[in-house]
């Protein structure tokens, strides 16, 4: 489980294709990567990946098929940059919200605005995830919690700190581009529960 809350910027070293997958080296950047062990997760862009090799500055994670195809991960080109969060430890402060790292879609940039010192960003997003998405609910956008200002039939507006951009990839994405959509684990769990209480 992660939090949302990025610990630091990398970037992608290799990308190696493997008999169908691929298996990426990332630059850890400014992720704290002390006591780092084979096995454990980190989130690259909101994705869940697991550690398989690891040196002092980056380590290594395979993605399945299943991760390319609903990820923006396969479309990485070397040298771009990367949000990083180690999963957290049970005495953690929840800063962000319940992550788990399980991509439900791709969403794109439609527009950054200027909001006094912030950005207003839109972000389109496929209608079968929309209905999870509401006003003042969290979602997480490339592995960074934020809070949904607007949502309509088409997408969503949140509000980006100048704090946020500079401290992770928001810094280069631009209008067009491609994101990591993870809903709120709340909503889907309530569908979850609904839909089984209506089949009763």
């Amino acid at each position: 489980m992660f939090t949302g809350i990025i610990e630091g910027v990398g970037r992608l070293a290799t990308l190696e294709h493997r008999g169908g997958d691929v298996r990426l080296t990332i630059d850890v950047g400014t992720l704290p990567f002390d006591a780092v062990q084979l096995g454990e997760s980190i989130a690259v862009n909101g994705v869940c990946l697991t550690v398989i090799e690891f040196d002092a500055r980056s380590f290594a994670a395979d993605a399945s098929n299943e991760t390319l195809a609903l990820t923006t991960l396969g479309a990485l080109a070397i040298g771009d940059a990367v949000n990083l969060e180690r999963a957290m430890r049970p005495t953690d402060r929840l800063g962000g919200h319940l992550v788990s790292g399980h991509v439900d879609g791709l969403g794109r940039v439609e527009r950054i605005e200027p909001d006094a010192r912030a950005q207003r960003w839109r972000f389109s997003a496929p209608a079968p995830l929309l209905r999870y998405i509401a006003k003042k609910g969290s979602i997480c956008v490339d592995g960074v919690s934020l809070t949904v200002n607007e949502v309509d039939d088409a997408g969503f507006d949140v509000a980006l700190i100048p704090h946020t951009v500079a401290h992770t990839r928001f810094a280069h994405t631009q209008v067009g581009d491609a994101v990591n959509l993870e809903i709120d684990l709340v909503a889907r769990y309530v569908e979850r529960l609904l839909a089984g209480r209506a089949g009763e």
